[in-house]
């Protein structure tokens, strides 16, 4: 007699990779903002010459909304996101639309595919985008006056569905992420100049993310903040114009400092970060992993273990208080939840 074969679990879709059915569109014209509009996501129409083509006039948010046990879906830290978001605006010259305006297109959204939420520990991505949209090529020295804001949305599920593996990181002394006037700016070009080191890291020492140190300083990698860390003590790059000042980043240190961790944000160097991953730990935070554990550095040719190599018991405990606050199954003391 045949054993009988159980069927497989089909792979749930790459982050990112899934939209929900419908999307908030608004435009800038005439020095105002119109009425968004919800509509089902598909092509929006661009001109060839429209400036972000061209100047890379462009912003983006990233965060997440959550379905709690009780059926309720609950959207963590928007209010932070949305002020980074009009800050990168600023900073690029794009017209800025409000606080409101942004609050309304993202709970618009939410409330419509509310039913495409996927159960914790799954979540609803949310990605705001405002792009320039003034079709004109000779315009590189002038910013655009007309724009386009849109808010998708992407089901999410278990990052670490495989379970929390440790990353490999390559230690890059020379290079930066990107202009250091502009690091702390969420924009694509960014994440374009960050492409190039990281993808040549990957194929000389099958790393899985590359930890900029221009001169030897300790920064962040191509995406995420990084942090070291200890029984009780945590230590982290001070914020500067040059890197991503991270919603999560700021959550797990406010969160720590209540936990009884000692949190110094300064500025240390790569000699330090070394001597510190003989015994103690290192993670890097973001909305889409919370904190994910390095268990290698690669750096000045030779690899470094990270503590026992694994990830450490500190960033499971730190990730797991904060999941615990997002996911509804710890007290919010914070206010750092909506409820839609």
């Amino acid at each position: 007699m045949n054993a009988q074969v159980q069927p497989q679990t089909p792979p749930r879709p790459a982050f990112g990779s899934v939209l929900t059915d419908t999307m908030a569109v608004a435009a800038f014209r005439d020095g105002q903002w119109t009425q968004h509009e919800l509509r089902k996501v598909g092509p929006i129409e661009l001109s060839p010459a429209a400036h972000v083509l061209h100047y890379s006039s462009t912003c983006f948010e990233g965060f997440k909304a959550y379905k709690w046990a009780d059926g309720s879906v609950n959207v963590f830290r928007m209010d932070r996101h949305i002020a980074r978001l009009r800050q990168s605006a600023r900073s690029l010259c794009l017209p800025e639309p409000t606080a409101e305006q942004l609050a309304t297109m993202i709970l618009a959204v939410i409330d419509r595919v509310r039913d495409q939420v996927p159960e914790a520990p799954g979540a609803l991505y949310l990605r705001p985008l405002l792009i320039g949209t003034t079709p004109n090529i000779g315009a590189a020295a002038t910013p655009p006056a007309e724009a386009m804001l849109l808010v998708m949305a992407s089901p999410v599920w278990d990052y670490f569905a495989g379970g929390m593996k440790p990353l490999r990181i390559y230690v890059e002394e020379q290079a930066t992420r990107c202009a250091s006037h502009l690091g702390m700016v969420k924009t694509g070009g960014n994440y374009a100049a960050a492409m190039g080191p990281t993808l040549a890291a990957r194929r000389a020492h099958g790393v899985d993310q590359v930890l900029f140190c221009p001169g030897g300083e300790v920064q962040e990698t191509g995406a995420a903040n990084f942090l070291l860390i200890r029984p009780g003590h945590i230590l982290t790059r001070s914020l500067d114009s040059t890197f991503l000042h991270g919603v999560t980043r700021d959550s797990l240190l406010t969160m720590a400092r209540d936990l009884g961790y000692r949190v110094e944000e300064r500025v240390f160097t790569v000699e330090e970060m070394l001597d510190w991953a003989k015994t103690g730990e290192a993670a890097l935070s973001g909305t889409a992993a919370v904190l994910a554990g390095v268990g290698t550095l690669v750096a000045r040719g030779s690899a470094h273990p990270v503590g026992g190599g694994d990830v450490g018991p500190e960033t499971r405990k730190l990730r797991a208080a904060l999941v615990a606050i997002q996911q509804g199954e710890a007290a919010d003391r914070y206010g750092w939840l909506h409820k839609v």
